[in-house]
């Protein structure tokens, strides 16, 4: 079934974002679900991707886990079995799409790595021949593997605005600059084992935005990892610089968008069934891609 929402009465939703339901467990914990809501130019739509939150959960639990050894992350269960009793009843809903989570302070920043230049970054390259601070190579063609991947991090907005790119040294300010050097390094070395595995499964990434945050001053990797929806995944296969790439997460529905002349404001047009068929297929492809195996749904 497919999850627009969810409605859980016993505990409080501290936190109803573009994508995710949060609730308060208690003073430490949290209940992370993660909808088929789907959002585009910050707008969300009004009907689901069935299954679309499974898979960015599922996805989310297989990085998080390939990178332990690198940073600990907030999981606590994944099975709604071992969530507390007053959840069982919502079993259905919450099976594969959600996980319990150690309550963290984040930080204030958005840490984003770029791999390839496109997006944003391409856009500021085009016109300043920098990305947030990075002096970048001249002549450099739309979606080119850059020499080394770089750490550009951003404002977070609230929900509806835009992020907006920064410098490091204004990271620093936000976050200090002895935080800011060592989550600079973790995105970079998270990113590049990702990388790495996915080139070998047939997948560029093209670039990704993790989300880290503090308890009693350690850090931990948060919310997503390396979805979709926060990163860009290019196949391979056909791949070739100076235009912009084919993909596995919501281009193909923003490009959508795009051709019908949405103008990037509420309210979000219907999305027809052969879209949401062929949005949903995509990130279902890009979960076996990665892993091997089908979803189970």
């Amino acid at each position: 079934m497919a999850v627009l929402e969810t409605n859980i009465t016993e505990y409080p939703l501290i936190s109803k974002g573009k994508v995710r339901d949060i609730y308060e467990i208690d003073d430490n914990t949290l209940l992370l679900v993660t909808t088929d809501r789907l959002s585009a130019f910050d707008v969300v739509m009004s009907d689901p991707i069935a299954d679309k939150g499974k898979v960015l959960n599922q996805i989310t639990l297989f990085w998080m886990d390939m990178m332990k050894d690198l940073v600990p992350n907030h999981i606590i269960a994944t099975n709604v079995d071992d969530y507390p009793e007053p959840l069982h009843k919502y079993k259905e809903e919450l099976q594969d799409r959600s996980v319990l989570a150690k309550k963290a302070t984040p930080l204030p920043i958005e840490c984003i790595v770029r791999g390839f230049i496109t997006g944003s970054g391409w856009a500021d390259y085009q016109k300043t021949g920098e990305v947030c601070g990075h002096k970048l190579p001249p002549n450099l063609r739309e979606s080119e593997m850059l020499e080394k991947a770089i750490f550009t991090p951003s404002t977070k907005a609230d929900l509806g605005d835009h992020d907006e790119n920064i410098t490091l040294e204004a990271a620093a300010e936000l976050i200090g600059d002895e935080m800011m050097r060592k989550v600079e390094k973790l995105a970079l070395d998270i990113y590049t084992r990702a990388r790495d595995y996915a080139k070998q499964r047939g997948i560029l990434i093209a670039d990704t935005k993790f989300e880290f945050g503090t308890i009693d001053g350690d850090l931990i990797f948060i919310d997503e990892a390396l979805t979709p929806d926060s990163s860009r995944f290019w196949p391979e296969e056909g791949y070739e610089p100076g235009k912009s790439q084919p993909s596995f997460d919501k281009q193909y529905f923003r490009d959508w968008l795009v051709e019908i002349g949405f103008n990037k404001q509420p309210p979000a047009p219907a999305i027809p069934a052969d879209i949401a068929e062929q949005t949903r297929a995509k990130y279902l492809e890009a979960y076996k891609l990665l892993t091997g195996e089908d979803l189970k749904i």
